[in-house]
């Protein structure tokens, strides 16, 4: 059996946006992304490259708005809808979903001020045609999980020197420093939201969050970056050597930089665990499929006792993920950031992904031989999953973070 939806409450609008997510997931996001994983890293940015074909039918149908209140332009959509369309679009694609919704992150100007909205907010969501992206600059070449770990002591270590910094000049903010290669949308973004050191006193505690375009003086870019699995999304370097921003691009300073990032996170890595629950139901369904047709000792391999036992095993993965990632997806979209739950957030993401990668590499047991070819697409679920894993901060690192704000509470 494939997807059952428990739900008895879902509407007929809930359920026809779940199947219309479905379609565009296995028409156009599933044969693209298989099409461009074969690429290198400079061809699938390419002007003529089907990503680009995309972006702009996912743009012209609106998915690039799922988390914008209407009064922005956005779906408007509830947070159970947008939770039901998003595990759809992974299904389809986790890299191109990636690919997608990291560009909102350059658009969440909400929370600052009325130019800011006008500048990024209302031209992203009334784009139709793929051309405005924008990135998430955090991860730097020598700091990675350590950006993220918030309210540890080590983050507001003085003495921990962020590699990207800005500095209060007049009206304006000078920033110098470098993203790394990880940066997913990073050398095709118009615009950023950066994550910069502003307060030295404070370690990373002392940064904020600037929003500004990337055209401007001293901005530059590296390489796509070559990776092992979702290679249809792209990633890469920034630099910035003396950039000059109007003090209006800082949304979010050092005194309330910890709390917002806080509740940021509760909702992009929910957001990953939802898209990881949908990564895993793609490979349990393809090796469902597979099982049924595949004669093996004279049956088809579905009859076969241990095959089913595994199929059972990744039913009940993929249906325990759905419910761990989807309540707290809901709960924290639901919430304003003060109030949504990172614990939560963190054992969404952490777990999902996990099953992604446990559900992805039985699918190639299931498949035999068969699955370690690109024939078939398990194969790079597995190296999608694999990659999943890391993005937004590491399983271990997660952990260790979850089990920190177990034990002290968090703010404290």
């Amino acid at each position: 059996m494939s997807y059952f939806e428990l739900n008895m409450d879902l509407s007929e609008t809930e359920l026809a946006l779940k199947a219309n997510a479905n379609k565009f997931a296995k028409e156009v996001m599933r044969p693209i992304s298989i099409e461009l994983d074969q690429m290198t890293a400079e061809e699938v940015i390419a002007p003529e490259s089907p990503f680009w074909d995309f972006m702009r039918k996912a743009y012209e149908l609106g998915y690039h708005t799922l988390p914008f209140p209407e009064i922005f332009g956005g779906s408007g959509l509830t947070p159970l809808q947008t939770a039901l369309v998003m595990e759809e679009l992974a299904w389809g694609s986790i890299g191109l979903t990636l690919a997608l919704y990291t560009s909102f992150d350059a658009a969440m100007a909400m929370a600052g001020s009325s130019e800011l909205v006008k500048e990024f907010t209302i031209p992203y969501c009334q784009c139709k045609d793929g051309s405005v992206v924008g990135c998430w600059a955090v991860t730097e070449p020598e700091h990675g999980s350590d950006t993220g770990m918030l309210f540890f002591p080590s983050f507001r270590d003085p003495n921990i020197k962020p590699q990207c910094t800005a500095r209060l000049k007049g009206d304006e903010y000078v920033i110098n420093g470098q993203k790394s290669a990880w940066v997913s949308g990073g050398t095709i973004a118009k615009s950023v939201l950066l994550h910069a050191q502003v307060d030295t006193a404070k370690g990373f505690a002392g940064s904020g969050f600037f929003i500004f375009k990337l055209d401007r003086p001293g901005v530059s870019k590296g390489k796509p970056q070559e990776k092992l699995g979702m290679r249809e999304c792209n990633h890469g370097e920034i630099f910035f050597d003396d950039v000059h921003v109007p003090k209006e691009a800082l949304v979010i300073g050092p005194e309330n930089y910890e709390a917002a990032f806080a509740g940021h996170l509760g909702m992009t890595l929910t957001m990953v665990g939802i898209w990881a629950t949908g990564l895993a139901r793609a490979a349990y369904e393809e090796a469902l499929a597979y099982a049924r047709e595949r004669i093996q000792g004279g049956m088809p391999l579905i009859e076969h006792q241990t095959v089913q036992v595994k199929l059972f095993d990744m039913y009940r993965k993929v249906e325990a993920s759905r419910q761990m990632a989807r309540a707290p997806f809901i709960y924290n979209y639901s919430n304003p950031p003060e109030k949504r739950s990172l614990l939560h957030a963190l054992a969404a993401k952490s777990y999902a992904t996990q099953i992604a990668l446990e559900v992805s590499n039985d699918a190639i047991h299931i498949f035999g031989a068969m699955g370690l070819t690109n024939e078939v697409p398990v194969e790079k679920f597995f190296r999608d999953a694999r990659t999943i894993m890391i993005a937004d901060g590491p399983s271990d690192a997660i952990a260790a973070q979850g089990g920190y704000y177990i034990t002290h509470p968090i703010g404290g």
